[in-house]
C-alpha cells in the first residue's frame, strides 16, 4: 500500500469534474456514499467503490451530490497478491468490487460506513486487506519485482535492455512476465512513473514554479516538446493546462495519510 486518504465532499448542484491522470498504481475506492461518473480508456463506468488497475491514460471523474470514502493506492504486485490473479486483468479499467469475486472486499464499504470514526475504519481496512494478503497463493517473479522496484526508484528512467541484463531474462521474456504481473509493459510503465515525477515537479512549488524546460530536462525528456507530448498522450492535457488545472482549487478533502505498516 503507498496511502490511505479519506475523503468527505458536497458537490449539491453542478456535477464536479477531475481529470485523474495514470500515477503508476491501482486505486481502491471504498465508498459508501454516491457513484462516481467515470470516462477514460476504458470507456465508460459508474461506480461507488471499485478498483482500478494500472492506467496509461487519464480518467475524468464527475459526481453531483455526496462523496465519503476511503482511497487507498496499491502497488500493482500488491494487487496480485490480493486479488490472487495477474495485474493484467485489470489494465484500464475500473472493476466494481461485487464484480472481483472477493466478498470481503466487497462487503467492506457497508461495513466502513457503520463504523464510528476515521481510526477504527482504517483500522478496518489494514484487517480486510491483511486476511487477503495472508490467504493470497500468488506472489511476484521476484524478476519482475525486482524490475519494478528498479524502475520506480528511478522515476522510469532505466531502460529495458538493462532490466533484462539485470534479470538474466530476456527482453520478451521480461516483458510478458512484467506486463502480466504488473498490468502495463516496462517501457509503458516507465513513461507513468516518469509522467508521474514531471506532474509533481510542476505543481511542487506554487510560490515558485518550475518552467516545462527545466522539468523536462530533471526527468530526461529529450526536450520541451518531448515532454508536452507525453502529457497530451498520459494526461489528455498540456503541461500547462495541467498545472492550471492543479491550482484551480478543488473542494475541501481531508489530507492524505499514510498506510499503516
Amino acid at each position: 500500500m503507498r496511502r490511505y486518504q479519506p475523503y468527505d465532499e458536497v458537490s449539491p448542484s453542478a456535477p464536479l469534474r477531475r481529470r485523474e491522470a495514470p500515477h503508476g498504481a491501482c486505486t481502491l475506492i471504498l465508498s459508501w456514499a454516491d457513484p462516481l461518473e467515470m470516462t477514460g480508456p476504458g470507456g465508460h463506468a459508474r461506480s461507488a467503490a471499485f478498483l482500478a488497475g494500472m492506467h496509461d491514460g487519464a480518467v475524468v471523474t464527475a459526481f453531483a451530490g455526496h462523496q465519503q470514502g476511503i482511497q487507498v493506492d496499491l502497488t500493482p504486485l500488491g494487487v496480485l497478491r490480493l486479488l490472487d490473479r495477474p495485474t493484467a486483468t485489470l489494465t484500464n479499467r475500473i472493476a466494481p468490487l461485487d464484480a472481483l469475486d472477493e466478498p470481503d472486499l466487497a462487503a467492506l464499504p457497508e461495513r466502513l460506513a457503520h463504523t464510528p470514526d476515521w481510526a477504527a475504519r482504517h483500522a478496518l481496512v489494514d484487517a480486510t486487506l491483511a486476511g487477503l494478503l495472508d490467504r493470497s497463493r500468488t506472489a511476484p517473479d521476484p524478476e519482475v519485482a525486482h524490475a519494478w522496484t528498479r524502475l520506480t526508484r528511478a522515476r522510469g528512467r532505466v531502460a529495458v535492455s538493462t532490466l533484462a541484463e539485470e534479470t538474466g531474462w530476456s527482453r520478451r521474456h521480461l516483458l510478458t512476465r512484467f506486463r502480466d504481473q504488473v498490468g502495463l509493459a516496462p517501457t509503458t510503465a516507465g513513461r507513468v512513473l516518469r509522467f508521474r515525477e514531471a506532474a509533481r515537479l510542476l505543481v511542487a512549488d506554487a510560490d515558485d514554479p518550475a518552467t516545462v524546460a527545466d522539468v523536462a530536462a530533471a526527468c530526461g525528456f529529450a526536450d520541451h516538446s518531448h515532454l508536452v507530448r507525453e502529457f497530451r498522450d498520459l494526461a489528455g492535457v498540456t503541461p500547462t493546462g495541467y498545472v492550471r488545472e492543479w491550482w484551480a482549487g478543488f473542494p475541501n478533502v481531508q489530507d492524505a495519510v499514510p498506510a499503516p505498516s
